[in-house]
């Protein structure tokens, strides 16, 4: 037989029915509109986690933005349970480049700090288009980012320490993003049409 001749199968083809279907099931509850930013956040563990909990919630994009001397960190096979496998990452070497990225999608950029100006996370409406910027674990979000986002919200606290890490905050926030979106029935139906699911269907093979 002439190789050169035979048509290349798709990734997904060469799936059992089984893990093809499980996925398709996956990738069908991705919200698209739901994205993660995390800025100068050096801690492999905490990227780690934080990645985690976006595949739990549905997640399905990732921007990492490192600046200012700051480097992507290495995220290990077994730091990260795996979970980077299923979400998908975006580096940027600038907050410009990656709120430009962002709203060409249509996204509002939120980040996330303390202060006078900052909303309650439970005011605020999850279940349009949006992103949610994270910063460093000891500097927070950058005063640039704050500038240039479309609002800050925080987490309510009533503890003495008015902190949390950073995964931990990420974690409260994707679900209470979760649990809107759980009501308005966004994870009932994909968010993408059938030409899109195929398209990440055959990314997620490969991995």
């Amino acid at each position: 037989m002439n190789q050169a001749n035979t048509p290349q199968e798709s990734p997904f083809l060469l799936l059992n029915e089984e893990r093809a279907g499980k996925i398709m099931a996956c990738i069908s509850r991705r919200q698209p509109t739901l994205t993660i930013v995390l800025e100068n956040v050096h801690d492999s563990h905490n990227v780690s986690a934080v990645l985690r909990s976006c595949d739990a919630v549905g997640v399905l994009d990732v921007h990492l933005v490192y600046h200012s001397g700051q480097s992507f960190p290495e995220l290990g096979e077994k730091s990260s349970a795996s979970a980077r496998k299923w979400v998908l990452t975006h580096k940027h070497h600038s907050i410009e480049s990656c709120y430009a990225f962002l709203r060409s999608q249509g996204k509002t950029i939120l980040t996330t700090a303390m202060g006078n100006e900052a909303r309650s996370l439970y005011s605020v409406d999850f279940t349009g288009p949006i992103a949610i910027v994270f910063g460093n674990e000891h500097a927070g979000v950058s005063d640039e980012a704050i500038a240039k986002a479309d609002g800050n919200v925080l987490i309510p606290q009533v503890g003495m320490i008015q902190s949390l890490n950073i995964s931990v905050a990420c974690a409260v926030t994707l679900y209470e993003a979760f649990r809107q979106r759980m009501q308005h029935g966004m994870y009932d139906s994909p968010q993408m049409d059938q030409h899109m699911l195929d398209e990440y269907l055959n990314i997620f093979a490969l991995k």
